[in-house]
């Protein structure tokens, strides 16, 4: 079936359900949970026929309403959190994997480049951080210290975890919101985050920090770097409305695309904060052995995988 019959066939279902979620004009009735399960059943067909992106977006926009008004419906406010974190935030990443895999390669491949030309030549570290930053980095990660990674004045974990907080969330908001500028911001701040890490990476592997250094971000590296990537794609996702609004007005594709944009973004912030805790209160002691927080660390990267792979999949999405 074309596209245009499809939506002629079942305009009247998806009109019904709009006025109810959207436009809050219509009193819910009886028909509510068996309209609700058809549109799950449309947004399906319409993804394996590859229909077009708007209507792929526009069903999912009105699934995602209708999901939360019925747990609303049903007295679960108090579970919204959960719902959120199982079904929600993962299905939202997935849904928007390609721009998820734009923004991991725009991040990735300066990390790697740059990390292998800081650990070949010890002078490159300076073409991207000055002689007073790379001497803080390297006191921050020095093998005699009783604590790694922390910053000068900060002298306990609690404050370690506000800096970090304050630090991080900073960095994927940045990431995020260059995302109005067509894009473009998003990308400058992929690629400046992945070259500076791996500039560290690089130096601190090339005078042999590599315990302290790799033992320390282990255990919070999957949070906070899969968090940086989900914000690019957060703001890449608002640049591509921007740029390609298809038969959308301008303020509608932004406003559309902007809907899970601000879901991932609700996650990202989550995963920062989980990120700060393990970076404070774990990463920096010299007491855990390096090998432990390796483990854990390997621990924490697989559960994220299998997380973002399989929650939210009853749902109904890919």
């Amino acid at each position: 079936m074309k596209q245009n019959s499809f939506e002629l066939k079942h305009r009247e279902i998806w009109t019904e359900m709009e006025k109810i979620l959207v436009h809050g004009d219509v009193e819910v009735d009886s028909e509510f949970p068996e309209n609700f399960r058809k549109l799950c059943h449309h947004l399906a067909i319409a993804k394996q026929r590859r229909y077009s992106p708007q209507l792929i977006d526009y069903l999912n926009g009105l699934v995602t309403k209708a999901h939360h008004f019925f747990y609303q419906d049903n007295s679960r406010n108090h579970l919204q959190w959960l719902n959120f974190l199982f079904f929600v935030f993962p299905e939202a990443i997935r849904r928007n994997r390609h721009f998820v895999y734009v923004s991991a390669l725009l991040f990735i491949l300066p990390l790697i480049a740059m990390g292998i030309a800081c650990f070949l030549n010890a002078e490159f570290i300076f073409s991207i951080m000055n002689y007073h930053d790379v001497m803080k980095m390297e006191s921050m990660y020095n093998p005699a210290n009783d604590k790694i990674g922390r910053e000068r004045g900060a002298e306990t974990d609690i404050m370690m975890f506000g800096f970090y907080i304050e630090n991080n969330i900073g960095i994927a908001f940045r990431t995020f919101a260059g995302g109005i500028l067509f894009g473009v911001g998003s990308v400058f701040f992929l690629i400046f985050n992945g070259l500076y890490i791996g500039a560290v990476a690089g130096h601190l592997t090339q005078i042999g920090y590599t315990d302290t250094f790799y033992s320390f971000i282990i255990g919070h590296g999957a949070f906070e770097l899969t968090a940086i990537v989900f914000a690019g794609a957060a703001g890449l996702k608002l640049g591509y409305a921007l740029i390609r609004p298809g038969q959308l007005k301008l303020t509608h594709a932004l406003r559309q695309a902007g809907r899970d944009a601000i879901v991932i973004m609700f996650g990202t912030a989550l995963m920062l904060l989980i990120a700060a805790f393990i970076e404070a209160f774990w990463s920096s002691t010299v007491i855990i052995a390096p090998a432990i927080k390796y483990l854990v660390g390997m621990f924490l990267a697989v559960t994220l995988i299998v997380y973002f792979v399989y929650c939210g999949k009853p749902n109904g999405s890919r």
